[in-house]
């Protein structure tokens, strides 16, 4: 009994460790998730005995390990799918076509969109910045401290600015909070070079003044024949410094409104056209010239992914066109053939993918691995981004279980659930 209950807690530590090993990303559109299953207690022992062997591994090696088995098993790869596809292009990582207008029937995405964390609204990409103002704005009725808030650090786009302007009116609250009795540090002249050169020309300030409780009052000057324009906290707010403080840490940790990528998740069936991607517009950040001269490069991609090359040959290949996309598509093609789909940055880490994947999961508790195109395993660094990695414009990418692990839950008769949760497979598409 006593080595049942240690294989168990091994099995439960291998599954802590699967979680770790891709971190998952918050859904774009949040919904109530039913309670995760864990995994049984036949699963877990047979997991168990594959704990061992995985611990003593540094690595594993996958896919083949020489050049010629490399370049054979690529060139059979891609040429398999040119053939099955009926593409007269020499075969690559994956087919780019030259990008097209929304709105063609035939395009792996209809652009790039956004959510905006405020609303829930779906933007386009030329939308953002504006449906954000108005978002931001329309929120002074309801919190205005808040609101302006979220103006100061979204509507200036000098970040250096910004902080300065922050800091110096936390200075201005935290005087009032350390020395409340003193009249001098409840008004603030708004024509003092400090205050003009700091936070007059920040948008949003004026407006987190007075919703914080500030006034704005005409005050004589001495030895000055007209008066000067103050802010003048009110006898209300200075009863509660509590709240000011409050509001000063708020402006303090506060960081710019930005509207979050939509994965555009999609699951399709089996498809020859896996690796086949008619892509929008949105994208490229090339010229139309320079698509046709990326296509033409394609020729040569059997090569160039086969041979095994030190690290710095690698960065030096592949610097040169790490800036030139700033997204990218990616499928991955699951052992049952179906595909799931998303839309990430050119410069997310590949940790940002295994977390996509593993929120799709039926059986999120198991480990798994992500291989490129030759089955060369990804995750060897999950802080690369996706352009290092050369997983741009477009991917398709192959999801494989570890093979360990499976192998030992199938001994223990135990058959691994279905991959993807049925709530996506409902929702399953024809990849045309």
């Amino acid at each position: 009994m006593q080595g049942i209950r240690v294989m168990a807690g091994s099995a439960q530590s291998l599954a802590e460790r699967g979680r770790e090993k891709a971190p998952k990303q918050k859904s774009s559109q949040p919904a109530p998730r039913p309670p995760r299953q864990g995994p049984t207690n036949e699963a877990q022992m047979a997991a168990a005995a594959a704990l061992a062997r995985l611990e003593q591994k540094q690595s594993r090696a996958w896919g083949p390990t020489s050049q010629d088995s490399i370049r054979n098993q690529v060139r059979k790869e891609l040429q398999a799918e040119a053939t099955v596809s009926g593409s007269p292009e020499a075969p690559g990582t994956n087919v780019v076509s030259e990008p097209r207008e929304e709105g063609s029937a035939h395009l792996a995405v209809p652009g790039v969109y956004f959510t905006c964390p405020l609303t829930g609204a779906t933007l386009r990409k030329d939308q953002r910045d504006a449906r954000i103002k108005e978002a931001i704005l329309s929120h002074f009725s309801t919190d205005p401290v808040a609101a302006s808030i979220m103006k100061i650090h979204t509507f200036n786009k000098d970040r250096d600015r910004v902080k300065l302007g922050v800091d110096t009116i936390a200075k201005y609250l935290d005087n009032i909070h350390l020395h409340p009795e003193e009249e001098k540090y409840r008004k603030i002249k708004l024509q003092n070079k400090v205050f003009q050169e700091r936070i007059n020309c920040l948008e949003g300030t004026h407006e987190f003044f007075e919703a914080i409780g500030f006034q704005k009052v005409l005050l004589p000057i001495q030895d000055q024949e007209d008066p000067e324009e103050f802010y003048v906290l009110s006898e209300t707010t200075l009863a509660q410094p509590q709240s000011l403080e409050r509001h000063k840490e708020q402006l303090l940790a506060a960081e710019p409104v930005r509207a979050k990528l939509d994965r555009q998740r999609r699951v399709f069936q089996p498809s020859p056209l896996a690796s086949q991607f008619e892509l929008p517009g949105d994208f490229f950040n090339l010229t139309a010239e320079e698509i046709k001269r990326e296509q033409r490069l394609r020729s040569d991609a059997v090569e160039r992914l086969s041979v095994l090359r030190t690290k710095a040959m690698r960065e030096k290949e592949e610097q040169r066109g790490l800036r030139k996309y700033t997204y990218t598509l990616l499928r991955v093609r699951l052992p049952d053939g179906c595909l799931l789909q998303g839309t990430f940055y050119a410069r997310e880490r590949l940790g940002a993918v295994y977390g996509f994947v593993r929120e799709a999961l039926q059986s999120d508790w198991l480990p798994f691995e992500l291989l490129a195109s030759g089955g060369q395993k990804l995750l060897e660094d999950e802080n690369l981004a996706l352009n290092e990695c050369g997983l741009v414009p477009s991917a398709l990418l192959t999801f494989s279980w570890d093979m360990a692990v499976l192998e030992d839950i199938k001994a223990a008769g135990v058959e691994p659930d279905a991959i993807l949760k049925p709530e996506l497979l409902s929702a399953i598409e024809k990849l045309s």
